[in-house]
């Protein structure tokens, strides 16, 4: 058995294969996993009322109505895979089915759900669900095996939302009125979007880290967002705010 005592240089390469051999390991280790999880379970759920519930009424356009379906069946079967890992574990999460948005304890994003027009639509995507990945590619390399298995289709399926997202959001942006209405969007999004990666002084982020389920601290993953973000923003012409600015948890 895994002693609670290890240091943390020897504890962050252990791998960890089966929820059996999960149970053999340091309390703090088991949580965290089923946080993490449960955390991720929601979000992709969550992801799908936002395709169905919301984005979907934002336009006319039966192309993107459509788009906003499959992407939302995506969305079920990220959570889906997350929940059996977790139904492995003892975790049933079958609960969330009947939820609505507000009552989603980890869904703390107020400007996601309240999504007001297809810029901020186009935004999420590009933005949030970017920075998702960001995450995605941390726990694809996870010391927990289940975890590492599930994020490969997950993360092709993400790219696949995101770079929809980001082609309205630069269509949009080649005429006057589309690229002002990005650019408001952009001010609200922007801070919501940083705020996906929690709060810097979260004794979790460390702890992540300490134990291979994260490789990055949560601000060295948001900064490191930032910077990418923001070329791929300015080169649209955009102006991208202060990374401070309206933020919740800095």
């Amino acid at each position: 058995m895994l002693q609670e005592s290890i240091a943390v240089k020897d504890v962050s390469p252990f791998h960890i294969s089966t929820p059996s051999e999960l149970l053999e390991t340091p309390k703090e280790y088991q949580d965290l996993v089923k946080r993490q999880l449960t955390a991720h379970a929601e979000g992709e759920l969550s992801g799908a009322d936002d395709y169905v519930k919301l984005f979907y009424f934002l336009t006319n356009d039966p192309y993107e109505k459509a788009v906003c379906c499959e992407l939302a069946k995506d969305e079920l079967d990220h959570y889906q895979r997350a929940a059996d890992i977790l139904l492995d574990i003892g975790i049933d999460t079958s609960f969330m089915l009947s939820q609505n948005l507000n009552d989603r304890a980890f869904y703390a994003t107020e400007a996601v759900k309240s999504c007001r027009n297809w810029a901020e639509r186009a935004l999420i995507s590009t933005l949030v669900e970017d920075a998702v990945i960001d995450v995605l590619e941390e726990m694809a390399q996870s010391s927990y095996r289940p975890i590492a298995d599930m994020c490969p289709h997950v993360l092709k399926d993400e790219k696949l939302h995101v770079g929809h997202g980001f082609r309205i959001t630069r269509s949009m942006c080649k005429t006057k009125n589309g690229f002002k209405q990005i650019q408001e969007a952009l001010i609200r999004m922007w801070p919501v979007t940083l705020d996906t990666f929690g709060r810097s002084d979260s004794p979790r982020s460390e702890l992540y880290v300490k134990y291979g389920l994260r490789q990055k601290s949560y601000s060295v993953a948001r900064n490191e967002f930032a910077e990418k973000a923001r070329r791929k923003l300015e080169a649209l012409g955009l102006h991208v705010p202060d990374d401070t600015a309206n933020r919740k948890f800095l």
